[in-house]
């Protein structure tokens, strides 16, 4: 094999395909991208065995051939040549792998073609078309609130799915960690096929953010109940899906919160972090006191002291003191958009729910904490 092929664009290739690719591997294959090279084009592809990504970029392909090389290597060498330089890669036994551009060169180990998993394409049961600029506000609006804990693995991901509310049809994504909820709607404008109700694993979803975020128009869904394929320019990614039952959202959403707050947002943000600064990451609680009109935001700490500080608020409901995990709120407040946005409480027990105008279909729904 022998290709010939510019910097910046094998760069950005190498960027995307290598992030799929663990640090530690048991299986050593497993820690290479796979080559392909034929007809002007090479393809990368990379998997763990849960999500695989394959991507397909021109370049002048003098040999025809294909090889495994360690992903995290190669694309450590590519980021630190000079950007606008030419590359070239040739193998020519399958044992070695030589990289060479300007003065610089370098022999790589690699590993046969047929060592490395087969990774399939295959059309799926359903197939759907959604704008990618779309998809990325869906997933960006509530990955933050994946849960981490893997013994609720069923937590581990985004729910997707379709689902219909007054006669209108919407795709929905939610996501909670059992102490904070995300939800947003989408409205649907032409009919979808029914899409069953699946979870998108985190790592996909983060690996499809970057995809995502360097692209504009429609994209392509493939899926069924065990795997979801995204067709994304001359990329595609694809993932198993968590086998696990999300929990019953609409229950965690609260309907009888009747004492509502404007706050502005950015004044908000500001004074919780102020506060915040003095507590410790075992004790992240945080306590608003509601009064007409003004919040006590404060924090209490045995080492360090205790922080406070009023801000204005319009607020006419019942007096309450409760209190919240500074850094949900934080991350909750800065996943708004709006100048103004809505807080409503019904008891100090109870879900806040967080809401602004221009985005009605978004909801954050966070538990308070005792303080």
């Amino acid at each position: 094999m022998k290709i010939s092929v510019e910097k910046n664009i094998i760069f950005k290739s190498l960027s995307h395909v290598q992030n799929i690719v663990e640090k530690k591997n048991t299986i050593p294959v497993l820690s290479n991208i796979l080559i392909e090279a034929k007809n002007n084009t090479i393809v990368l592809s990379a998997t763990d065995m849960d999500i695989s990504i394959t991507e397909t970029l021109n370049c002048n392909v003098i040999e025809e051939g294909s090889v495994t090389v360690s992903a995290h290597t190669l694309y450590d060498i590519i980021r630190k040549l000079p950007d606008g330089s030419e590359v070239e890669f040739i193998s020519n036994d399958g044992k070695m792998f030589s990289i060479r551009s300007g003065k610089s060169r370098f022999s790589l180990g690699c590993l046969p073609k047929e060592e490395f998993p087969i990774i399939e394409i295959g059309k799926l049961n359903l197939e759907f078309s959604i704008d990618s600029q779309i998809l990325l506000k869906l997933i960006e609006k509530t990955r933050f609130a994946i849960s981490n804990e893997e013994t609720r693995y069923f937590l581990n991901g985004i729910y997707f799915h379709k689902r219909s509310l007054e006669n209108k049809q919407y795709l929905s994504m939610v996501a909670t960690d059992g102490h904070r909820l995300a939800k947003i709607d989408y409205l649907l404008k032409e009919n979808l096929p029914e899409i069953p109700g699946v979870i998108i694993p985190r790592k996909t979803v983060y690996e499809l953010c970057k995809l995502l975020s360097d692209i504009t128009g429609t994209i392509k869904i493939n899926l069924d109940s065990n795997k979801i394929i995204f067709f994304i320019n001359k990329s595609v990614l694809i993932s198993k899906l968590i086998d696990g039952n999300f929990p019953d959202y609409e229950k965690v959403i609260p309907n009888n919160n009747t004492n509502i707050l404007k706050v502005d947002r950015d004044v908000f943000s500001m004074a919780v972090d102020r506060v915040s600064t003095i507590i410790n990451e075992k004790s992240p609680a945080i306590k608003f006191k509601l009064l007409k009109n003004l919040m006590n935001i404060s924090s209490v700490d045995s080492e360090s002291g205790l922080a406070t500080e009023d801000i204005i608020i319009e607020y006419s409901g019942n007096q309450m003191e409760v209190g919240f995990n500074s850094k949900y709120i934080l991350e909750m407040i800065n996943n708004l958009e709006d100048d103004k946005i809505n807080l409503s409480f019904n008891d100090t027990s109870s879900p806040v729910i967080a809401t602004e105008q221009s985005s009605p279909d978004l909801i954050y729904v966070l538990m308070p904490m005792r303080v």
